[in-house]
């Protein structure tokens, strides 16, 4: 892409990955015995295991759309730790059906996420290309493009998803399918790492 004079315009939301942090914060948990010793805020985890069935379902579907996936990971609480958090939540995404795809697929929302870091001459003509590219995608697969961006910087982010929707486009539609699928555990997986580590 060449890089063009024209001034960059505001970026226009793109289906990508969700926003990882939940809009919604977990309940509470129950106050210490009277003098119990002083302990440390409860972390995201201590309140996810602690939550009602449909309040832990609730937000683990914010972190991939798929009920089964949720309900699942919300029966196999409590969890000792994040590393048995995300071994369950792996073989959960591991176990989709096509059925639970397409309703994972379908949860992903609009993100301007790529457009974070883009500044700058060429932005506006990358911009447009990148629109074009994701209709393209949505056009030809029958479900949006789903990337974890999880480790990039900012300014990383447009071109790694500009490469990745090109480079996917030349896929077939099975094969397309399981690199969406694999993409979306990964982005389940930072999105409840953040969850579990959140003390809010």
């Amino acid at each position: 892409m060449q890089p063009s004079d024209i001034p960059a315009a505001p970026p226009t939301p793109l289906r990508t990955a969700r926003p990882a942090t939940p809009s919604q914060k977990l309940p509470p948990l129950p106050s210490p015995p009277p003098g119990s010793a002083a302990r440390a805020r409860p972390t995201g985890l201590d309140r996810l295991n602690g939550a009602p069935p449909d309040a832990a379902e609730a937000h683990l579907l914010r972190c991939c759309g798929s009920r089964r996936w949720a309900r699942r990971l919300a029966a196999h609480r409590p969890y000792p730790d994040l590393e048995a958090l995300l071994a369950a939540a792996d073989e959960a995404s591991y176990d989709l059906t096509v059925a639970d795809l397409d309703e994972a697929l379908a949860g992903e929302t609009v993100s301007s996420q790529p457009l974070v870091g883009a500044r700058g001459p060429g932005t506006l003509a990358a911009h447009t290309a990148l629109r074009a590219a994701h209709a393209e995608y949505e056009r030809q697969f029958r479900h949006v493009f789903v990337i974890c961006l999880d480790g990039f910087r900012d300014t990383e982010l447009l071109n790694v998803v500009l490469t990745a929707i090109h480079d996917r486009l030349g896929n077939e539609p099975e094969e397309e399918r399981a690199v969406a699928a694999d993409e979306l555990r990964r982005i389940a997986s930072g999105r409840l790492a953040r969850l579990a580590a959140s003390r809010d």
